[in-house]
């Protein structure tokens, strides 16, 4: 059976060599290439092709009015409810950036930390963030903990609660 397959071939006329373009006029598509003389299907590019060609008409990426604005480096703030915190941490404990990574709360190391009033919080914790929202700064100070706001950009929103999640 092996001797079969290694005989066998394409039929008679099934492949043919490969065309050698500008190879003198003796190949029957030497100097243009078989290209034609002018015109931009000559031309090496061409620039047909491309992903966004549209004919040689001004493409519609540029025809169309650029709005907006992108922030390069933007802050990121992520949001944990006090449920959460209820969760994960012991009465009296200490809640920190720090402890938050190792609770698998924040993952992500160029993040702010917001504390929202979702769930309820019957332990005594110091939670210590960037931002509160104002009911769950309701909510800790009823537990009995500390809302520690750390220095940062929006602090003197987050004191006075009117910043809401991002």
């Amino acid at each position: 059976m092996s001797d079969l397959l290694s005989r066998l071939s394409p039929a008679p006329g099934a492949k043919r060599a490969e065309r050698r373009l500008g190879r003198g006029p003796g190949s029957r598509v030497g100097k243009t290439s078989a290209r034609g003389m002018k015109g931009q299907k000559s031309r090496k590019p061409g620039n047909i092709g491309k992903p966004h060609f549209q004919g040689g008409q001004t493409p519609i990426q540029r025809r169309l009015p650029k709005r907006g604005f992108r922030v390069p480096f933007p802050i990121r703030t992520i949001g944990i409810n006090v449920g959460q915190l209820e969760e994960r941490f012991d009465d009296g404990a200490r809640v920190d950036e720090a402890a938050l990574r190792a609770a698998g709360l924040v993952r992500r190391s160029d993040v702010r930390i917001k504390i929202l009033g979702d769930g309820e919080l019957g332990k005594k914790l110091e939670i210590v963030a960037y931002r509160f929202s104002s009911e769950a700064q309701k909510k800790i100070e009823a537990a009995g903990g500390k809302a520690i706001v750390l220095p940062g950009p929006g602090a003197a929103d987050a004191a006075s609660g009117s910043d809401t999640a991002e």
